[in-house]
Formats: structure tokens, sequence, C-alpha cells
């Protein structure tokens, strides 16, 4: 994505004030680069907004789809209180593997479940096995299949729950209605959805930052 210095020379100045240093977090990141997972896991200062907005919710349930290698995970299961539970969809097996890992270093093994296999296979599963409702959902999958995401986060939520979507401005290719590739269709198809869902509310913000330019649709369940 579109990236520029400014953008990340901000985002240093307010980690540096903003974020103390944080072995687990770090060592995370560090693990997957290693194991060469892909570098496309949020920023420390949107893994801090993840917490805030979780710890707003005062969850007991947070469903994650979109594991890769836990790094958003150990953040929002700091959000969970002692007989709380994650449960996170992570469709490649290495990147579970790596998440398992990074999350048992945290300590967070016990408030964290990991299910393998294609997230659009594991929510109806969870649906069955009445895991929910989530007081939280964090999407951050592949986004062709967003539609579906949200679908099945919203089946799995209550009233009051919040639903946060990433990555849905993709260096402002959502808004380029020419644009046909299968994750910017699918991510404007979502929008589609919220405008006619009766059950929702949304916002969708821009954002520009050391990962590039994009930003997120933040969806409360109505009462």
């Amino acid at each position: 994505m579109t990236n520029d210095p400014t953008w990340t020379a901000v985002d240093d100045y307010f980690s540096k004030l903003l974020l103390p240093p944080d072995k687990a977090l770090e060592q995370a990141l560090a693990d997957s680069v290693a194991a060469g997972l892909p570098a496309i896991a949020v920023s420390p200062l949107q893994g801090k907004q993840l917490l805030l907005l979780a710890q707003m919710q005062n969850p007991k349930r947070i469903l994650e789809i979109g594991t890769l290698g836990g790094y958003s995970t150990i953040w929002l299961a700091r959000a969970l209180p002692n007989d709380g539970e994650l449960i996170t969809c992570e469709f490649s097996p290495k990147h579970a593997e790596v998440a398992r890992a990074n999350i048992a270093r945290a300590g967070l093994s016990h408030l964290v479940e990991i299910r393998v296999g294609p997230a659009l296979e594991t929510l109806p599963l969870l649906a069955a096995e009445k895991r929910g409702p989530f007081d939280f959902i964090f999407v951050d999958a592949d986004k062709e299949n967003n539609p579906g995401y949200f679908e099945w986060a919203l089946k799995l939520s209550r009233p009051g729950s919040v639903i946060l979507v990433d990555n849905v401005v993709r260096d402002g290719a959502v808004a380029d209605l020419k644009n046909t590739d299968p994750h910017i269709v699918g991510t404007r198809r979502m929008h589609e959805l919220l405008t006619i869902e009766p059950r929702v509310t949304a916002t969708a913000i821009q954002t520009v930052g050391a990962k590039g330019y994009d930003g997120y649709t933040l969806i409360r369940v109505n009462s």
C-alpha cells in the first residue's frame, strides 16, 4: 500500500509516547516474520485501539476472523477477564501454529481457542455449538469473503455487540467502481449489505500510518 515517511514518523512519535515496551508483542511480530508470514498484522497503535475498543465493551466473549501470527489476538485477549474467551479463526495451519506459540508466550492460552480451517465453515459450527453471542468481533481475513463474514458476525452477535472490519479502504480502491479485484468487490458488497440491514448502524474511517493508507468499518448491533 502507498506510504509516506511522514505517516510513519507520526506513528513512531505516538508509539514512543503511548506504547511501553512489550516483549510478548514484539516477539510475536518477530517470530511471525521469521516464519515467513506476510507482514500484514495491525500496527502497534492499531492493536492498542483494538484493546481499548474491546475494553469499552466489558467483553466476556470475543470473536476474531483472521488470526495470522496472533498479534491482534494478543491485544484483544488482554481485554478479557480471567473467565473470558476468545475464539479466533485461521485458514492456514502454519499461521495457526505460529499464533499458538505467540499466544502461549503471552500467557493467554487459557483464554484463546484457535479454530483452523475456512472461516465460512467454522462460523456455522460456532453457531451450532451455541458459542456466542460475542461482545466484540474483529474481521481481518480474506476480503472477498467480507459479505459472508459480516452476515455470520451478525448472527453470532447480540444487541450492543461491536463488529470491526479492517482494511476496507485499500488505498482508496474501494471507491473506484471500475476496480473488479475480488478483495475490493467483496468489501463493497459488504457495505451494500450494511445499507439495507436495519439491525446495525455503522461508520467507515480512513486511516494513514506505518501500514499505509487504508481504513476500517465500525458496526454496532442495534439495541
